[in-house]
């Protein structure tokens, strides 16, 4: 057996012999040991196709890779030569291939799939069942583990994996295999076809293979809209694949673990693997951390077993179970057992590098493996062996998963129906405050004798005073969680909120209605109000969307630098989409109606006025931006009104839109109140006063080489909104006379290389991808147009003349370095006096503020602000913020600021206090243009619905004409 006391020389050549050998073994067709596997196998099934006889070579040999289309007719070819095989249609991706799972299982699980499936459903949702029923089920059940692939299309070992395990799934006949098939039924999918589509060519476009590449990269983001973010849309589920998956996940299969696969590998090392340092998410149920740490554990010690070294866990990385809105995180606040793991791996040959520090073995670090080259093949090795173990852990733990799963869910449900309370670091430090304050000087407690001792004290020596506090702060009354949310149904965008409530029905939530008018706590709410109810089971998920997040103090010491988290810190997706809701401590009832379950609910009902004048629109209602573009295509004429208007008893403030009666108009207008929930007021008269006549606009989007996720969201919305653009590249931008083909120019965290300043300025520009590069060589001539980079040599001009032919150059977040290289006077505003005498940024010692949503107040008067409140919560992620500095030539307002000490909505902000009085969002008038300096992240993943109108107010507002209308 082979130890750690071989030689380096002698471990390579080893561990090098042994994997790169499995693809030779497994030429021979029906033979043993399959491609990629790591176990070899004494028997299999005759009659199935191998990889090497279908793709001409075997998964994971050097310099190939298989593509979805080629995968998807591999498995309709194998499906007909097992019976172990279903293939399933779960939708259409962006880019309109179908997305297919492939359910493996044994033959006679496989004709009782539907009953298995429904007894997964019955555990998970927990409802009407007792413990005796609950083991019942489980006794008789299968547990269901999800294996995916593909998420991150250029972290290619994940999509490959999985065409080899669903191979070794289908063929192989060795007992381990039979028992998994027995016990197990998995669903194997791949969770992005497009992006293993374009990933795959683009790789294999190079006839030669050993002179294969990837660089420069793919031209455009491997997701039709959003690249690396298809892992962030979990409880959104924005994007068409992410409804396909949550579908499977939280309405059909509820499968009992979940593993997703990546690739991003430990220096040094093969895969990080969990356990997961903490943070974890305060809203879970205990046996969730604990079954991740029970799988984890059980992944690393097969690898060992195998002699496969090099696998890390907790510390190995920034990885945690805190973040909601990836594929294994969301799957969390579902009770499930969510596995990431990242691997190394290229079909171009690389090598391990030595990291000294790397071969020091710890709890984190078992295994130490020496560095030296490394095959893909031995990367689908590695993640043939994770698969197996998942599989083995769910066959030995079969009944005790889905009881445990039907437990949590119980428990969640009782959670919800009676007095409950979710202890955080703000519960915490709340004690620690009453402990201090009744600790006069001294350190003698108020009742005589010694002082409380604080929380974290070993023994709990604190006498009464910490045991009084348990009751009276940790658990007092009015911290206690809700027992469930009213969404009322005339808020002003009832359309937007009814948007939220889909977004929880695609992952699962139970959604009550109310079918008349009703009464909670002394206040009445109207009839179409829906409700939330906490007694569910995936009551975790409920009050991660209403509730905000108190990510905790973590530094790497105490006075020392901030530990980042993964992801963002806070993400209250009510808050995020300014959804009006009533939180309700109390038990209730009412006239309600549970939904059907899964089903989407239409836009709210709406009406049209009666009028042979015209009709005025909400300016606070999302949904009003795709009436007027519809409008304005159809050649009707649309104004926002700048003096308030008040129509029928609704006070529609500054910005209503106003509509003059036409042909043209009339059916857009009766269609927007059947399928948008957009109200049309008649009225006898036109309005009168200042108004803005809006022109037709001409979009210009900013995006580069290499696409852009924060500008591919804007692409979506704006497709969602029905706003006309054109997407340009650098290039187009210094080729100049811009203002003959656009009316306003949005960058979207895409500024000038380098910045121009303290926090946010410096922009995440550009790829400075020169198209005389010898990489570029390869590139089609298509994409050489998109090559290049932004600059201040050629870019600004370019831009500056815009602006000053009356353009408007609206920017987002790192965008802003643009705003403020045409001339908006703005400068960073989180800045201090060094010791030498200079300003400087505040270090993130004093200042830090990763991804949270934080208050800003709103000035409603400027148009940028039409239709907004007079204070919104922003997502706000290591953000610019500006202090507007005199300027005699160029004015800017400030149309949104920080006010106050004390702005945290959810997430994380240490030292917020240095916000108070900076700008969020600065406007300005540079020659006959409008520039916008906006930086929160307005559009953050398409999620912040509530700050949408700061992007959609600023298109239009700087080309719109003042007019009087009389």
């Amino acid at each position: 057996m082979l130890t750690r006391r071989l030689s380096f020389a002698a471990w390579v050549a080893f561990l090098s012999a042994a994997l790169i050998a499995l693809p030779l073994a497994a030429q021979k067709k029906n033979k043993t040991a399959k491609s990629g596997s790591a176990a070899a196998t004494s028997d299999e099934v005759s009659g199935i196709t191998t990889p090497k006889e279908f793709f001409g070579f075997n998964v994971g040999d050097d310099y190939e890779e298989v593509n979805y289309t080629k995968a998807v007719a591999y498995w309709q070819k194998l499906a007909s030569e097992s019976n172990r095989m279903k293939m399933v249609n779960i939708g259409q991706t962006e880019q309109g291939r179908t997305e297919w799972m492939v359910i493996i299982t044994s033959p006679e699980n496989l004709k009782n799939l539907d009953h298995y499936r429904d007894i997964s459903a019955k555990l998970e949702r927990a409802e009407g069942l007792d413990d005796a029923q609950a083991h019942a089920l489980a006794h008789e059940g299968k547990a269901v583990v999800w294996i995916d692939g593909g998420l991150h299309a250029s972290e290619t070992v994940g999509f490959q994996q999985l065409v080899e395990m669903i191979y070794e799934m289908a063929s192989r006949n060795d007992p381990e295999t039979l028992r998994l098939l027995n016990d197990d039924i998995g669903l194997y999918v791949p969770i992005n076809p497009d992006g293993s589509e374009m990933v795959a060519n683009w790789y294999m476009r190079i006839p030669t293979p050993d002179q294969r590449t990837d660089a420069p990269g793919l031209p455009t983001v491997y997701n039709e809209y959003v690249g690396h973010d298809d892992n962030r849309d979990s409880y959104m589920s924005n994007m068409k694949e992410t409804t396909n998956m949550n579908k499977v996940l939280y309405t059909e299969w509820f499968p009992q673990i979940l593993y997703n696969h990546h690739q991003t590998g430990p220096a040094g090392g093969v895969i990080f693997m969990p356990p997961f340092r903490d943070p974890f998410n305060y809203n879970f149920d205990p046996l969730v951390p604990l079954g991740i740490e029970a799988v984890g554990t059980a992944m690393h010690q097969r690898l060992v077993e195998h002699n496969m070294g090099g696998s890390e866990m907790r510390s190995g990385s920034s990885y945690s179970t805190w973040w909601d809105g990836g594929v294994r995180t969301t799957a969390y606040f579902h009770n499930i057992i969510g596995i990431l793991t990242e691997i190394i791996g290229e079909p171009t040959p690389m090598t391990i590098p030595f990291v000294p520090a790397k071969q020091l073995p710890t709890g984190d670090w078992p295994m130490p493996i020496p560095p030296g080259p490394w095959h893909y093949r031995q990367s689908i090795a590695y993640e043939m062996q994770n698969n197996r173990a998942i599989l083995d852990y769910a066959s030995r733990n079969r009944e005790n998963l889905l009881y445990n799963i039907y437990l949590m869910g119980h428990r969640s449900i009782e959670r919800g129906s009676e007095d409950s309370w979710t202890i955080t670091p703000a519960s915490i430090a709340a004690v620690n405050a009453a402990v201090a304050e009744e600790a006069p000087a001294g350190g003698r407690g108020a009742r005589g004798g010694r002082a409380a001792a604080a929380p974290t004290d070993f023994g709990g020596r604190g006498g009464g005073v910490a045991t009084a506090l348990y009751t009276s702060v940790l658990h007092s009354p009015e911290t206690r969680d809700p027992r469930g949310y009213i969404i009322p149904s005339d808020q002003a965008d009832f359309a937007t909120a009814t948007k939220f409530i889909n977004a929880l029905i695609k992952n699962g939530t139970e959604i009550e209605k109310a079918t008349s008018s009703f009464s909670v706590g002394g206040k009445n709410y109207p009839a179409g109000s829906f409700v939330v109810m906490t007694a569910q089971a995936d009551r975790p998920f409920v009050l991660d969307m209403f509730e905000p997040q108190h990510y905790p103090n973590d530094f790497t010491y105490p006075g020392g630098p901030p530990i980042p988290p993964y992801d963002t810190a806070g993400w209250t997706l009510a808050d995020q989409m300014g959804v009006k809701f009533d939180r309700v401590l109390d038990g209730f009832s009412g006239p309600f109606t549970k939904l059907a379950f899964a089903e989407l609910q239409p836009m709210p009902e709406a009406t049209v006025g009666t009028s042979t004048t015209g009709y005025l629109l909400s300016h606070q209602v999302n949904n009003s931006f795709i009436v007027v573009n519809r409008l304005l295509k159809a050649g009707a004429d649309v104004y926002w009104m700048r003096t308030p208007q008040t129509v029928q008893g609704h006070d529609l403030g500054l910005g209503a839109i106003y509509v003059p009666a036409s042909t043209a108009a009339a059916p857009i207008l009766a269609d927007a109140a059947k399928t948008l929930g957009v109200t049309a007021y008649g009225v006898d008269a036109a309005p009168a006063g200042s108004a803005m006549k809006l022109k037709p606009i001409r979009i210009g989007l900013y995006d580069q080489y290499g696409g852009s996720q924060p500008s591919g969201w804007v692409r979506w919305m704006f497709e969602q909104y029905d706003f006309p653009f054109e997407v340009v590249y650098p290039p187009m931008l210094d080729a100049g006379n811009l203002h003959s083909k656009y009316d306003v120019i949005v960058f979207v965290d895409n500024g000038l290389p380098g910045g121009r300043g303290g926090r946010g300025f410096g922009g995440r520009g550009g790829r400075a991808l020169a198209p005389d590069s010898e990489a570029m060589q390869t590139v089609p001539p298509e994409w050489k147009a998109r090559m290049g980079a932004m600059s201040e040599q050629k870019t600004v001009p370019a831009l500056e003349q815009f602006v000053n032919d009356g353009g408007s150059v609206l920017t987002i977040g790192a965008g802003t370095n643009i705003a403020s290289a045409l001339g908006l006077p703005i400068a960073d505003y989180l800045t201090e006096m060094g010791a030498n005498g200079q300003e400087q940024p505040l270090p993130t010692t004093k200042f830090y503020i990763p991804g949270s949503l934080m208050r800003v107040t709103v000035d409603n008067t400027n148009p940028l602000a039409y239709g907004m409140g007079q204070a919104a919560d922003v997502d706000f992620d290591h953000s610019p913020v500006f202090r507007i500095v005199p300027n005699e030539t160029h004015h800017a307002s400030s149309v949104a600021w920080y006010d106050g000490d004390k702005t945290l909505v959810s997430g994380w902000a240490w030292g917020e206090a240095y916000l108070n009085g900076g700008s969020a969002i600065v406007s300005g008038r540079i020659g006959k243009g409008m520039v916008y300096a906006i930086g929160p992240e307005i559009t953050f993943r398409a999620q912040p619905h509530g700050t949408f109108k700061f992007l959609f107010n600023g298109v239009y507002a700087g080309s719109a004409e003042n007019v009087t209308l009389k």
